[in-house]
């Protein structure tokens, strides 16, 4: 892979297009007033879609055919990633600083992932401490058929790097791929720390074996079985799903993070009642 990418540019380029896009109203941010469920130890964080009927008014316009990486909107666009990829911000963010890589022709998003995606991935974690993640279709939570990896700031202050990292300590192991017995549904959960010291490319590589296997495990290495796929500098989960929505809430890669997001109050209520975890149980596959 040919890096594009200057050392250390990535998250101040976000920051600064981020602000240019808001003055601009490039951007539409979906997220609005944050609330908390605490359910196994796990404090999921849990936002009001405020503006999620303007992005559906976008969509609803839009030609079948309609692709909203091609070409580029320059309003959006972050950086140069690779000869394959580029960084431009989410047009409707929930979370503040949201990012994709977004590869420069077409590619089927249901398409398996290759090394190359995960150099692209490696590269930009090794910018800083984040969360990047992928919805492999529209049951997995996905919006898009373009081919594109997502990439947002840490959801939590301090050691971890996202709600559910408090589940995944007590993950068990039998050989490279273990699993955390406090989540209740499928999954497989890779510690990534002797990655660190190697070149991205090596990295990318044994990143890419694992993410195989795992996929085998679950029947989702051919396209049209959805799952997620979540990877921070210390750990990768590979969780296969069976259907996108809990009760009309729509749960993509963030929620397995221990990040979702509700449309109104009556929808944050029903969540709340069933709990987070039930959620998740239901929209995976139950373990």
């Amino acid at each position: 892979m040919k890096v594009a990418l200057r050392r250390g540019s990535l998250w101040p380029a976000i920051r600064t297009r981020t602000a240019a896009a808001l003055e601009s109203g490039a951007l539409v941010p979906i997220g609005g007033e944050l609330d908390e469920i605490e359910e196994r130890g796990i404090r999921f964080q849990v936002r009001l879609a405020t503006a999620l009927e303007r992005k559906r008014a976008v969509q609803a316009t839009r030609a079948p055919d309609f692709d909203p990486f091609l070409p580029v909107d320059p309003a959006l666009f972050v950086a140069d990633v690779s000869e394959d990829y580029v960084c431009v911000l989410n047009k409707f963010p929930a979370l503040r600083h949201h990012a994709l890589l977004t590869t420069r022709e077409f590619e089927e998003q249901e398409t398996p992932l290759r090394a190359r995606d995960f150099e692209v991935l490696w590269l930009c974690l090794a910018e800083r401490d984040a969360l990047a993640f992928y919805n492999s279709s529209a049951k997995a939570g996905g919006s898009e058929r373009h081919r594109h990896l997502q990439l947002v700031p840490p959801l939590v202050a301090g050691a971890a790097t996202v709600p559910i990292d408090t589940a995944l300590e007590a993950a068990r192991f039998d050989g490279p791929v273990g699993s955390a017995p406090g989540l209740p549904f499928l999954h497989a959960f890779a510690r990534l720390r002797d990655l660190s010291e190697l070149p991205c490319e090596r990295a990318a590589q044994a990143l890419a074996s694992l993410y195989r296997e795992m996929a085998r495990a679950f029947g989702c290495e051919r396209p049209g079985r959805p799952y997620n796929l979540l990877l921070t500098r210390e750990w990768m989960l590979f969780v296969p799903r069976a259907r996108e929505r809990f009760e009309g809430i729509s749960i993509n890669a963030l929620g397995f993070a221990g990040a979702l997001l509700v449309r109104d109050r009556d929808a944050l209520a029903r969540l709340r009642t069933a709990g987070p975890l039930a959620a998740l149980r239901q929209v995976g596959v139950s373990g």
